[in-house]
């Protein structure tokens, strides 16, 4: 639900939670897209290459400002859906909130675009602001310097495993799924996926800020990361590596490609780390031993319906 200016506690689970991921019903996501929300794009009106009048539609972006308790730590421009999500998730993945942290509270002002993330105990934030360096992703991203001393001390489980047919069943089902990139373009989405299941599917202007609200919805559920996949439309660069890695997710699969650096951590972690995965077709550069080909290459999967985004990335 978009846009909700008042308190709510993070840490207990929706109702019929539960029921809801173990259901049998394997192409209902737990979140979705909302394409046609009138809050997250617009209708504008331009000329094409032949000088006749177009009706496409663009994304919103929004500045929204998070507090950690009293302090305020970034503003993000986002496309402004699950603020609440999008604020725990940017904490978690600067190690500025762990597991056990108490989240007490979380205030979201929809007039001030302000959200507030309240723990039952002080944090080390000053110290950890000192750290903080910029990154290649678009937008906002950032990641503190003290990160890769806890990236270092990751251990994923070795014991995961990736069947070529669950990433043909996803390209697929995530493809094909109503989205604001099949409608306005120009933004990045992040897939949650269990074996062939996709579970939440989060959008917004900066990859990064997808994954932090995936890493939110993780956090506030209590979702055990394990036997989880990661699902991104971007490049696999090693801000994206760190982020999933952080997470304690073994397997990270996007339709695009590689930087080295990205390659470099994921190897070093033990990660999976699978790119152009598009349609039948993919590339493994890291952690291959927890690829099972159980599926031919000639299986009858659809190819990525590109052709049919109305905007443009």
């Amino acid at each position: 639900m978009l846009y909700i200016p008042v308190s709510c506690t993070l840490l207990s689970k929706p109702t019929g939670f539960r029921d809801q991921l173990t259901t049998p019903d394997k192409t209902q996501y737990l979140i979705s897209p909302d394409p046609t929300d009138p809050r997250l794009s617009t209708e504008v009106s331009g000329i094409d290459h032949t000088g006749n009048t177009q009706q496409t539609r663009v994304v919103h972006e929004r500045a929204l400002t998070l507090f950690l308790n009293s302090q305020e730590v970034v503003t993000i421009m986002t496309i402004g859906d699950h603020p609440e999500l999008l604020a725990i998730g940017y904490l978690v993945n600067q190690n500025m909130l762990a597991s056990h942290d108490d989240v007490t509270e979380v205030e979201y002002d929809e007039d001030l675009q302000v959200v507030v993330v309240r723990t039952g105990n002080e944090t080390d934030f000053e110290e950890k602001m000192k750290k903080k360096v910029r990154t290649s992703g678009c937008a906002q991203g950032t990641v503190f310097g003290d990160i890769m001393e806890s990236f270092d001390k990751i251990k994923l489980p070795p014991d995961a495993k990736f069947k070529t047919s669950w990433l043909y069943e996803l390209t697929k089902k995530i493809n094909t799924t109503p989205s604001l990139y099949l409608e306005a373009g120009a933004i990045h989405g992040c897939v949650l996926c269990e074996q062939d299941r996709p579970l939440v599917y989060m959008e917004d202007v900066g990859r990064h800020n997808a994954v932090d609200k995936i890493a939110g919805w993780m956090f506030t559920n209590k979702i055990e990361p394990g036997d989880k996949i990661f699902y991104t439309t971007g490049r696999l660069t090693s801000e994206m590596v760190i982020k999933t890695a952080m997470m304690g997710i073994p397997i990270l699969v996007s339709r695009s490609g590689f930087t080295a650096s990205g390659v470099e951590l994921a190897r070093q972690v033990g990660l999976t780390l699978i790119g152009r995965a598009r349609g039948k077709r993919f590339l493994a550069l890291a952690g291959k031993d927890r690829i099972e080909f159980d599926a031919q290459v000639d299986t009858n999967i659809e190819e990525e319906p590109g052709h049919a985004r109305k905007g443009s990335q």
